[in-house]
């Protein structure tokens, strides 16, 4: 419990709460005036900075499956402890590339 907020406010602020529809926008302010944020923050301002947030999770998340490309289907059935060995595709079509590409650059050499 915050240093200074006697629990009668908590007891309230839950029965509001309870009483309160979630689903009418005219008492969402009421609510976001009850709560209030730490350290002076604004609702609109912590709300932007959490979706900043996601959104940039969710992006580093799609780049990293772009780059490696996991292969990420499930066996039917599961194997053995140990015996699991994961490749990873995307680097795999780049090392290949790779050796395809030093294998005709030497070939050009030799002709």
């Amino acid at each position: 419990m915050p240093a200074g907020v006697s629990w009668p406010r908590y007891i309230r602020m839950f029965l509001t709460l309870l009483s309160v529809s979630l689903f009418q926008p005219s008492s969402w302010s009421f609510l976001l005036k009850l709560c209030k944020m730490p350290a002076g923050v604004s609702w609109p301002r912590y709300m932007r900075m959490f979706v900043a947030s996601v959104l940039s999770m969710f992006a580093g998340a799609q780049m990293v499956h772009q780059y490696y490309l996991p292969d990420l289907s499930v066996p039917e059935i599961p194997p053995k402890p140990g015996e699991l060995k994961t490749e990873l595709r995307g680097y795999k079509l780049r090392e290949e590339a790779r050796a395809t590409l030093e294998k005709i650059k030497n070939e050009q050499k030799l002709d």
